[in-house]
């Protein structure tokens, strides 16, 4: 990665584009400073502290902590992850959709202007929303029409700035933009957490405690980055077998190849959409102030925090993670049936002559790819459970709360792969083009 990086920066170009990338990055964390005019920050920030659970730790994670000092990104850029996930089913639901998807270039450019447009209605929605049942609980004082609409303005323009410097980065930097913009949100809250590790478990205590639970918490944020750089490198390569044809007077074809299946190809999908339908019910709870009480409608909620899991003290709270372990699975196979059509793969091989050895063309070569893609989905969200269930794990047993966990470091070290991994193939397009020029 290292090497990358210094071999990079000698190249102009990148070293422009990497220099793009961080001034926009600086300005992303200016951002998430500014206040929302008419909101007052102390107020809010004693809500959060009364009302947090791990729905708004993962919202203010996802967000850089923008959502907890009300900043002017406080919707972050979730309203385009989320119109992206949209945009992605309804290309499958939608005949109209999917043919501009397979109409190349100018297809994509106006699914893009689509995804724009609903970005900006789903964080006007969600800005209302927030702006209504803050003003209800009185967090913006002496609430009113126009001050109301100039908090809904704020968030939705910020919301969508952010986009737009997502996709600045995209054009004129390093690439994955919308990515990169959601990592520097992550890592912001990451010296917080590891100060507070450090407080609870290794300041005050004797030197050989303090060292040995600094050495577990190295030992689990290490072990859980490992795990994780192998599940997103881990791919099954599927042998493709192209038969020789004639083609004028020339002999053409009879190339192997292969179909590479990642092994987590659902990536961090499941695990947002599991934590996200799972904290729903929490955030209704703290946004109307209900009192749940200690019956069974406590217990229901208290059994969906993630933060209760694994607590001894309250054992019937783990059920919970039976449901977010059964939501998972759902959402990984779920995402990967609308994201890879093995009957159009298996189609596409016929039609241009290839086959994988020992299996005939059609429709066994469609079951056999099912076949093989289910197995996958299985090992794949069987070892994303794993990774997000340890931070969850030290969370609930040794009481280490902190904003960031499997989640987070799946997003983290899966972008900063992929963007090592585009610098390599601009540095190599690069070289290609000088060897060309010669």
């Amino acid at each position: 990665m290292l090497e990358t990086l210094k071999n990079a920066v000698r190249i102009k170009d990148i070293r422009n584009k990497l220099i793009f990338t961080f001034c926009m990055m600086v300005v992303i964390r200016m951002g998430c400073q500014l206040p929302v005019p008419g909101v007052n920050r102390s107020y809010f920030q004693q809500w959060f502290a009364q009302n947090s659970n791990d729905a708004f730790n993962f919202f203010s994670a996802f967000t850089g902590g923008s959502f907890e000092k009300m900043s002017i990104f406080a919707l972050s850029i979730t309203p385009y992850i989320t119109s992206s996930i949209i945009m992605q089913l309804m290309t499958i639901a939608i005949p109209a959709l999917e043919e501009m998807h397979k109409d190349g270039e100018d297809g994509r450019k106006k699914i893009a202007a689509i995804t724009r447009y609903v970005t900006v209605a789903l964080a006007l929605i969600e800005s209302v929303a927030m702006t209504v049942g803050f003003g209800n609980s009185g967090l913006i004082p002496d609430m009113n029409f126009l001050k109301g609409l100039t908090v809904v303005v704020t968030l939705t323009a910020g919301s969508t700035v952010l986009m737009w410097l997502g996709e600045r980065i995209t054009e004129r930097g390093v690439g994955n933009g919308i990515s990169i913009v959601l990592m520097i949100n992550i890592l912001s809250s990451i010296p917080a957490d590891i100060n507070g590790l450090f407080e609870m478990f290794v300041k005050g205590k004797t030197l050989a405690h303090g060292l040995l639970a600094a050495l577990i918490i190295l030992a689990v944020i290490v072990v859980t980055i490992v795990l994780v750089i192998i599940l997103n490198d881990a791919i099954r390569k599927i042998p493709v077998q192209y038969a020789k044809k004639m083609q004028g007077r020339k002999m053409v074809g009879g190339q192997s190849t292969f179909i590479p299946l990642k092994v987590n190809t659902a990536g961090v999908i499941p695990v947002i959409f599991a934590s996200s339908l799972m904290s729903i019910p929490n955030m209704i709870v703290a946004f109307t102030g209900a009192n749940v009480g200690t019956g069974i409608g406590g217990t229901l909620i208290g059994m969906l925090s993630q933060n209760n899991w694994f607590n001894f003290n309250h054992p019937l709270y783990s059920v919970g993670l039976l449901l977010y372990i059964v939501l998972n699975v759902f959402f990984a196979y779920f995402y990967t049936s609308i994201t890879f059509n093995p009957i159009e793969v298996a189609d596409n091989m016929k039609k241009q002559g290839g086959f994988i050895p020992g299996i005939r063309p059609g429709k066994p070569t469609q079951e056999y790819l099912e076949k093989v893609l289910n197995y996958l989905v299985f090992i794949g969200v069987a070892g994303l459970i794993i990774v997000v269930i340890i931070p969850i794990f030290f969370n609930g047993v040794f009481g280490a709360q902190v904003s960031f966990g499997g989640t987070s470091i799946i997003i983290i070290v899966g972008v900063i792969l992929e963007t090592l991994k585009q610098i390599e193939s601009q540095m190599l397009v690069r070289n290609y083009k000088g060897f060309l020029s010669n």
